[in-house]
């Protein structure tokens, strides 16, 4: 099992929520699944879990949208990371992140969770920060807009001309990072501004 990757959407599960800033993560693993041919299923851990393959003999992507709210999702990861028995460093969360312009990916591993409460709960269940993230931008709310608030409205009508290419890039960023490393994806997805 040693090539097998869990990758985490971050989002908040039902209807209501589905076109929120914060859902970015669900909306990202959507993607990949659908690249895939992948069908998300009921899991016992809590989740909608797809299972795909990256290329021919690559390597076996767990693709979860946890289905706790989004501050509880670290018990449905660390429930498939040990089902599945992937160790953290094969962990991808794929989440928001208000400290990046809308439009824009990064990733890192491990470090801190930036007041972001689903990667904090991760950080808890797994017992380790180290495991990777891929950051989709959503950017900050203007003015003195309360950045919670701001995470659970839907995207605005300008951002979602926009929003299929940052969840494409997002997408492309999880696959690179698992093929190539976090190096390579980094250089490919910082630019030159880092």
């Amino acid at each position: 099992m040693g090539n097998t990757w869990l990758v985490v959407g971050l989002g908040n599960p039902g209807p209501g929520y589905s076109r929120n800033r914060h859902n970015i993560g669900y909306m990202v693993v959507e993607e990949l699944a659908s690249r895939l041919g992948a069908t998300f299923k009921t899991h016992k851990a809590r989740a909608l879990v797809a299972e795909a393959r990256l290329g021919i003999g690559g390597p076996k992507l767990i693709l979860a949208k946890p289905g706790t709210f989004m501050n509880l999702a670290g018990g449905p990861t660390a429930a498939l990371a040990k089902f599945f028995d992937v160790p953290p460093d094969h962990v991808v969360a794929i989440h928001d992140e208000i400290d990046i312009p809308f439009d824009t990916v990064k990733l890192k591993l491990g470090g801190s969770e930036g007041g972001h409460n689903g990667l904090r709960d991760m950080s808890r269940a797994l017992g380790t920060k180290d495991y990777y993230r891929v950051r989709a931008g959503v950017g900050r709310p203007p003015g003195r807009s309360d950045a919670a608030s701001h995470v659970l409205k839907d995207f605005s009508s300008t951002e979602n001309k926009d929003l299929p290419f940052l969840i494409g890039a997002a997408a492309d960023a999880a696959e690179q990072l698992i093929i190539d490393g976090l190096v390579s994806a980094q250089q490919k997805f910082h630019g030159a501004g880092g």
